[in-house]
């Protein structure tokens, strides 16, 4: 016979799986990490100085997971970056990284640390899952020792990967995934040869795992959710907010409603890298969120989610994104435009002068459509409605269509397109549509202070965006964003590899 002691992480987990089967929903929770960071070096610290700090890290992860799994919580995201922060070269993050193995080699690094060599950091979030009965995802660093019969082999003889995993309630190591898409800061990190779509199994759904930048290509983004059939994505990341589509909370929310998916999000917390916004994202919209641009504190978020929301009876129907909007004839005046600058996108604009009105502006192939009505309008605020459709960014390229009614930051045509974060101008009514080339559009509305607007807003069959009873908040800007994975250009970085 067993000892009590050894059967009591059978019997929570018992219990756990039992509580989670017997339901349709599970308990998630995030959390917003203010990381500490070291002090920016050229050269390796010694090791024992990279575990203290990743220690003071993980001693506040530790706090947060224990609290996630008192209230119940089966899972926990942390952000990318949480445990040792992002002021690296590639040979100062070296001692930070341990060999990651595959978890096909059945592994509790709680019980058996010494196993594939010093693993401090894994042997801690193990034992972090196990103790407290959790699932628990981290980002890491991984190492892998190459050599000269590898002819991408880097010149010190070893791969470094930014890197997530994913420990269950037992502490064994389920899922690794490494990050497939680096920033473009990243120079500490290489590109993996090959994209990974990791997926594993719980009693509470089928998970995928991505982190930070890939959410914004193919794969594995689209692939996890298209062919695989996630019913929920984790999201670890370093997300530093860029006004006005590309915030953390309204993206990342209008990507789970466009893939149809719950998307966990963990950002980081730093303030002054522009860094805040996570949340527990699902088809239907935001279940919970937190925005935080004036504090250095971290958070917990936690939200009861549908673990399988395609079988959910308020799962969105498909949309045919271009439906509405190619069955519109252009409105008179739209000759009446301008271009503007969004982060050296050029936008075509047009200016909104009425207090409701019909407008049509295009770009390339695509034209966007807006109805509208303004119920209390500020004299010194401008809006404009535009359309891009067209590559972005500078090393790496990948195209976009947007339509956007938004706010400009005066009354000086030229700063349209240029971040804002207020607003005063309430809109009764609004729809907004376009004549996108792809199914892959992500809906987003923001209001002012940097708010998200669940349950005020509705995407129809047809393919439009639309304000549901009136707007409880003045709007900074509603947007359909669109992306056209086929036409992006080859990833300049990869094609040595």
């Amino acid at each position: 016979m067993l000892p009590s002691q050894a059967l009591l992480p059978a019997v929570v987990f018992a219990l756990t799986a039992l509580r989670a089967l017997a339901s349709d929903t599970f308990l998630a929770a995030v959390y917003e990490h203010a990381v500490i960071l070291p002090r920016p070096s050229q050269e390796p610290v010694p090791a024992s100085d990279a575990l203290a700090l990743m220690n003071r890290n993980m001693d506040v992860l530790e706090g947060a997971i224990k609290e996630a799994a008192q209230q119940g919580a089966h899972i926990i995201v942390t952000p990318e970056d949480g445990i040792y922060g992002w002021r690296f070269t590639r040979e100062s993050i070296y001692p930070y990284l341990e060999d990651i193995p595959d978890p096909a080699v059945d592994w509790i690094p709680c019980t058996d640390p010494s196993r594939f060599g010093p693993a401090p950091v894994q042997e801690r979030l193990s034992c972090m899952a196990r103790n407290n009965s959790i699932y628990v995802v981290a980002n890491i660093g991984d190492k892998k020792p190459c050599d000269s019969s590898d002819p991408s082999c880097p010149r010190d003889g070893r791969y470094q990967y930014n890197t997530d995993v994913v420990f269950d309630t037992q502490g064994k190591l389920v899922a690794r995934y490494h990050k497939y898409n680096l920033f473009r800061s990243e120079t500490q990190f290489d590109y993996p040869k090959e994209p990974e779509a990791v997926t594993f199994e719980t009693p509470f759904g089928k998970f995928g795992i991505f982190t930070c930048f890939d959410i914004l290509f193919y794969e594995p983004a689209v692939v996890l959710v298209s062919k695989m059939q996630v019913d929920t994505v984790l999201f670890p990341t370093a997300w530093m907010n860029v006004l006005p589509f590309l915030t953390a909370i309204e993206f990342h929310s209008a990507w789970a409603m466009g893939m149809g998916v719950n998307l966990l999000s963990a950002n980081t917390h730093n303030t002054s890298m522009a860094m805040t916004g996570d949340g527990l994202f699902t088809p239907e919209g935001a279940a919970a969120y937190h925005y935080d641009s004036d504090t250095e504190e971290g958070r917990l978020l936690l939200a009861e989610l549908s673990a399988h929301p395609r079988l959910s009876p308020s799962y969105p129907p498909a949309i045919n994104w271009s439906l509405h909007a190619t069955s519109i004839k252009k409105f008179p005046g739209e000759n009446d435009t301008f271009l503007g600058t969004v982060r050296k996108d050029i936008f075509t604009f047009r200016e909104l002068r009425h207090k409701d009105g019909n407008y049509t502006v295009c770009q390339g192939d695509l034209c966007c459509h807006l109805v509208y009505q303004i119920s209390n309008k500020s004299r010194d605020e401008v809006y404009v409605l535009g359309a891009f459709d067209g590559l972005h960014g500078s090393l790496i390229k990948y195209h976009w269509q947007i339509c956007t009614l938004l706010k400009c930051p005066s009354t000086n045509l030229s700063t349209c397109g240029q971040p804002v974060e207020t607003a005063q101008t309430k809109f009764e009514m609004f729809s907004l549509s376009g004549t996108f080339g792809t199914r892959h559009v992500f809906p987003e509305v923001l209001y002012s202070g940097v708010q998200l607007a669940p349950g005020e807003f509705e995407v129809l069959r047809d393919g439009r965006l639309k304000s549901k009873h009136g707007m409880s908040k003045p709007l900074v800007t509603a947007t359909l964003f669109g992306r056209l994975y086929e036409k992006d250009q080859p990833h300049p970085l990869r094609i040595s590899l």
